[in-house]
């Protein structure tokens, strides 16, 4: 359940991130929707590559982890993108 509104929720920041990039050509807006497409990947990679891909919980975990700093990295450099 919790993963489904994280998808959800997410990717709506995302799609409504990229529709606002479209419509002002404004980088950092862009850099906002990858950032937030690349968190929610994360948060729901460690489930979905465990159940489906038989990869080890651990690592399931750990490129949640990566994805989720990346993805917040990438939010962070929009906040500073003029």
């Amino acid at each position: 359940m919790s993963q489904t509104a994280i998808v959800v929720l997410g990717g709506s920041i995302s799609y409504f991130a990229y529709k606002a990039y479209n419509r002002t050509a404004n980088p950092a807006l862009r850099a906002l929707s990858i950032g937030f497409a690349i968190v929610t990947i994360g948060a729901v990679s460690a489930g979905v590559l465990h159940h489906l891909l038989n990869i080890g919980l651990e690592a399931g975990i750990a490129i949640n982890s990566i994805l989720t700093a990346i993805g917040f990295a990438v939010v962070t450099y929009s906040l500073y993108v003029e």
